[in-house]
């Protein structure tokens, strides 16, 4: 796998956004551009990004705004003033970049927690940018919003309590102890977002209860979407599955819900990855391969 470290200027206003490109040694098989979580960053997925590769894979991930090395003056989980739709049109940006680099070749777009809002935002906005889209630890934001309007503790405390008592106050993230502690250590993860930001970020993923947004997706883009049951987020698989349906019923032909059973929030560094990763793969074979000019 070799590695390569750049940035670009966000179209949006001028924002230095730092990225990554990860670049297998054989054939290629396709595109995947990573679209990490809230209060994380690019460099935790360079070992999911070792097994894409391994698959001939490139593999594409930028720290959003506000986090990793895209932090820059503000305030952690700080988007700025360009705000949640900046953050999908750096996305959007990346994906150009990407295409650019290997024309022809088929772009999958994977967004975990935060990161699968910002890919469904860009798929209604812009659905002709990606091939097959993944959404892991994802949720219907609908039913996220009226659990909190409920009352619902939905910060990141509020998370872990289902799991007291609780070891740390991530348990939430994974069965894996070792990879929680990492999390924990690592000083670029960790924080929530200002509330203005969660404000505007729920409120454009409420989209997805809208009927009309599907209205806008190709019937061919294959969407997968994964989850842990013992996620908090997916209320033991309930709201992924209405979220599939919801694009079932929205005229996308190739829906797939998976959900393993156990697994927390944090697929890609559970006990079980490999299994994760491994189906992960075989979807993408399946879907990419077949794009390849």
């Amino acid at each position: 796998m070799h590695e390569e470290r750049f940035s670009f200027s966000s179209q949006n206003d001028g924002l230095t956004i730092s990225a990554v490109k990860w670049s297998p040694d054989t054939d290629l098989s396709g595109i995947l551009q990573i679209s990490h979580g809230l209060g994380e960053h690019k460099e935790r997925y360079k070992r999911l990004a070792g097994a894409l590769t391994e698959a001939g894979f490139v593999v594409y991930a930028s720290d959003h705004r506000g986090h990793g090395e895209t932090i820059g003056e503000g305030a952690p989980g700080d988007f700025g003033a360009g705000g949640w739709p900046a953050l999908i049109e750096d996305v959007k940006q990346l994906s150009e970049i990407a295409r650019a680099s290997y024309e022809g070749a088929p772009l999958a777009l994977l967004g975990h927690s935060m990161g699968s809002f910002a890919a469904q935002a860009l798929l209604f906005d812009h659905a002709d940018k990606v091939d097959a889209c993944v959404l892991s630890g994802s949720s219907d934001m609908p039913a996220l919003a009226q659990m909190a309007m409920s009352g619902a503790d939905m910060s990141f405390a509020g998370l872990n309590a289902a799991f007291a008592p609780a070891r740390t106050d991530f348990d939430w993230l994974s069965r894996d102890e070792a990879e929680v502690d990492k999390y924990i250590a690592d000083p670029l993860c960790g924080f929530e977002a200002p509330p203005e930001t969660t404000m505007a970020m729920m409120a454009d993923a409420m989209r997805a209860g809208d009927a009309k947004e599907y209205e806008k997706l190709r019937s061919d883009l294959p969407i997968y979407i994964v989850s842990g049951r013992d996620d908090p987020l997916c209320g033991g698989g309930e709201l992924v599955e209405i979220l599939g349906t919801r694009y079932h019923k929205g005229g996308v032909k190739d829906v797939s819900v998976k959900l393993y059973d156990g697994a927390r929030h944090e697929l890609f560094n559970e006990t079980n990855r490999d299994e994760v990763t491994n189906d992960l793969i075989a979807w993408l074979d399946e879907r990419l391969k077949q794009r390849l000019n």
